[in-house]
Parts: structure tokens; sequence; C-alpha cells
């Protein structure tokens, strides 16, 4: 097989760069991206793109009308296609068994049977979304169940975005990790989307394994990296009762070569469609197979975000006097992270919940994500309002809180913003990225992540 045409079902934050990037970067393919959401498809074929990522507006202009297509014919398109890309949701279940904490892979099962169903020769079918290890044996069992007259290779090809950077990590990836069936067909199959990376990835970062070891890798490789953010936030509040600064002693343990520097920086938490969605997954996986231990070891990274993003509440209503009741709180950053609009999991929808729950007024600022801040906090107009831009947000407040790390809010004019507060003013830097020195000179009371307090009281 030769492949001429690709599918991909799904047009969300996954699908969308990468098959677009896909597209730029193979003009001999045609890719085609579905999705039954007509407002979203209508959004990538017009010039607002639906999510908001640096870079990916150049790539979409250049392959889109040539060889990158978006529709809604799911059916009509699977029919052409040589391969099949499977990139839709697969959240958390909210109900049954495993509730709160294992996969919901009902989109996963629906997306098999339209393949199977739509299907008009043999396909290779290629895993995108992040799944539960031997889903792969589940896709199979469907696609080949009944009177299915095709045969279809399943392979595993997890996403290693981060947003922010996914078109730069798609450009220029660390790896490209590709699992199948250690046999003939399924070796034949591997070989064929190895060709495809092959257009522009190196060789030697494009890395095979079976097909259980590629669906396990995305879980564990999400699983580590929350694991560095909860450690070094443990160790925050540690540096915050003995006066050591965190920032010195991250960088002291990053310079060791076993340890490195990254994802070592002390935050308010992570957010963020993959880590929290994971390490449940992984939780859920290890109970299933009777790893009590393992599971509550994985678990305990995320119960020291949720502590991290409640210490960060505590410390502000213990700082303003035990009481944030009607105190204008202004929140910098609804993002979970910066460069991006993508709000699922973000710290400050938990911070924010609390000070409503505090019955303070909170004034929300982000550059990206205020539409779906307002979908995140429905029901909490009461106390909360958004404000696109920070200096309004932050007139009258009683306190700042920079909950995102967004470049612009390292350059704003903090003098004006203190001449607007109410006095005494507080400024609590959830992420760390301001200058706390110059910040307390101008007369805040300076609260920082992990490091000592700069206070006039």
């Amino acid at each position: 097989m030769s492949i001429k045409n690709i599918v991909c079902i799904g047009a969300g934050y996954v699908g969308g760069p990468t098959m677009s990037v896909v597209a730029q970067k193979c003009p001999h393919i045609n890719v085609t991206i579905v999705d039954l959401n007509q407002a979203r498809i209508d959004a990538w074929n017009s010039d607002s793109l639906p999510i908001y990522e640096p870079g990916l507006e150049a790539v979409v202009q250049e392959a889109r009308g040539r060889n990158l297509t978006f529709s809604t014919d799911i059916e009509g398109n699977i029919a052409k296609a040589d391969m099949v890309f499977v990139s839709v949701n697969t959240p958390t279940k909210t109900f049954g068994k495993g509730a709160g904490v294992a996969a919901n892979l009902e989109f996963i099962e629906k997306c098999a049977r339209t393949i199977r169903a739509n299907a008009s020769k043999d396909l290779i079918v290629v895993e995108k979304s992040t799944l539960p290890v031997r889903t792969a044996e589940t896709l199979e069992k469907i696609l080949h169940a009944g009177d299915s007259k095709y045969h279809f290779e399943i392979l595993s090809n997890p996403e290693f975005l981060a947003e922010g950077t996914a078109i730069t990590d798609l450009h220029d990836p660390d790896r490209v990790l590709i699992g199948g069936r250690q046999n003939d067909l399924g070796k034949a199959a591997i070989q064929e989307l190895v060709d495809v990376y092959a257009n522009w990835v190196p060789n030697e970062r494009i890395l095979t394994t079976n097909t259980w070891s590629s669906e396990l890798s995305k879980l564990v490789a999400n699983a580590f990296l929350a694991q560095r953010v909860s450690s070094i936030n443990a160790i925050s509040s540690l540096c915050e009762s003995t006066e050591a600064d965190v920032g010195e002693v991250s960088r002291a343990i990053g310079m060791d070569s076993r340890i490195g520097s990254k994802f070592l920086k002390a935050s308010v938490g992570f957010g963020g469609s993959c880590f929290k969605k994971d390490i449940l997954n992984l939780v859920y996986i290890c109970r299933t197979y009777g790893l009590t231990a393992e599971a509550d070891y994985w678990e305990q990274v995320i119960l020291m975000n949720d502590h991290q993003q409640s210490r960060f509440v505590d410390k502000l209503v213990g700082t303003m006097f035990n009481t944030v009741s009607d105190k204008k709180i202004a929140v910098l950053g609804f993002a979970f992270k910066a460069d991006t609009g993508d709000t699922r999991e973000s710290p400050a929808i938990h911070v924010v919940q609390e000070l409503c729950e505090e019955h303070a007024r909170v004034s929300v600022s982000d550059p990206q994500a205020l539409g779906y801040a307002k979908t995140d906090l429905a029901g909490l107009e009461e106390f909360v309002t958004l404000e696109e831009d920070p200096y309004k947000a932050c007139e009258g407040a009683d306190a700042v809180c920079i909950l995102t790390e967004w470049e612009l809010y390292k350059d704003l004019d903090y003098k004006r913003i203190f001449d607007s507060m109410n006095k005494p003013a507080f400024l609590f830097d959830g992420r760390n990225i301001v200058n706390h020195q110059e910040l307390y000179d101008l007369g805040f009371n300076v609260y920082p992540i992990g490091k000592g307090e700069l206070s006039h009281l």
C-alpha cells in the first residue's frame, strides 16, 4: 500500500494541528480532517481558527485548499481513506465503574464502528488519542466483528505535544513513537506510517515498538512530567517555611545532569487536558491489575497538585486578615499555561471557585481564554466578572493574583496598577514571573511561590 489519502476523525487540539502539519510536510498526500461539529469545521475553514496555537494559522493557510480539507462528511471520507487517524476526546468517566479515574472510551468505540461500516478497502487505523493500555485490542475486536470483509491493522501513535509550542513540537519532534503488532502485517503497517513521518522527521527519531509499549509510554511520559511539577511544588512550601528560595533550589538540582532543569518551576499547579486525566488513567490501570501501592504512588501526584492550589488560596485569605468577603481580587491569567486559550483543568478554575466560596468579588482577565472562562465559571456570575483589559481588571482591587505566565504580565505598568488599587495592596505571584523586589519597592505586599514574602505589614 502507498498512502495517498489520510483521514483524521476529530478536529480538536490534537487532530487539527497534527494533521495540518502532516499536510504541510507531505503535499503528495491528501489529508482530510472530519468532525461532527459543523461550527468547528466552519471555523477551521475560516480565518478565525477554533483554537489558538502560535504558528498554526500559517501552516493551515499553506496547506488548506491544496491537500488539506476540513469536512463533516465522516462516512464518505472514510470510504476513500488509506489510513484513518482516530483523534477524539477520551475524557475521564463521570459515571459507572471507574468513575473519576478511568477513561471514557465511548467515542473511540463509536469511531471503530463507523470505520468498519464505511471502509471500502483494507485500512490502517491509527490511535492518536491518549488511550489505556490494550485499547488497540478492543478496537481490533470491534473492527473485525460481524461480516467485515476488510482487514484493519491497528497502530498506536501517541502525541507528545505541549500546547503553546505544538507546531514547533510537530516540526521538530524529540521522537515519533509508533507501536504495532510484531508480525508481517503489523510491521508493514508500521513502515507505512514511518514513511509518512520520514518526509520531515529524521529516521533516528522515529521509534517503533509493540502496541502495548506505545500506548503505555504516553501515560508514563505525562505521569513523569507531572510528578516533577508536584515534587518541586511540595518543596516550595518547605522553602517558604525555611526561608529558602525555591528558584535557587531548582537551579541547583537542575544542573545535575542526572536530574535536568525542565519541569522544575514551582507554581500554583499544573493543568491541561492530559496530565490529570492520564495519571488517573494510570492509577485505574494499576488498581485493575491489583497494584495498589503503585496506584497510591501515582495518585499522590494529583493530590499534591490539588493541595498546591488550595494552599495558594489559603495563603491569600490568611494574609488578607482572614477574610476576602466583598474584597475585589483581580486574577491575571485563566488559561492553564501561556500561549494557549485552553482552560481544561486550569489551576485558575480551582482558585477562582474557592475565592467565590469566600464571597470575594473576582475580576478575571486573560488575552485568549475568556470565552472558555465564561463557560467554566457558569453559575458564579454573582461573584465573577470577565475583563479583557488587565488594567481595568485591577482597578479598585485589594489583591492581584498572577495565575498564567503570559509574557504581557511581566511588562505591565505595575505603578499604574498599584495606584488604582485599594491599600494595602497585595500581589500573589502564582507563577513567579515578575520582579518581586521592584513591586515591593512600589508599595505592594508581595507573596511569591516558594520564596520569602516581601511585606510592608
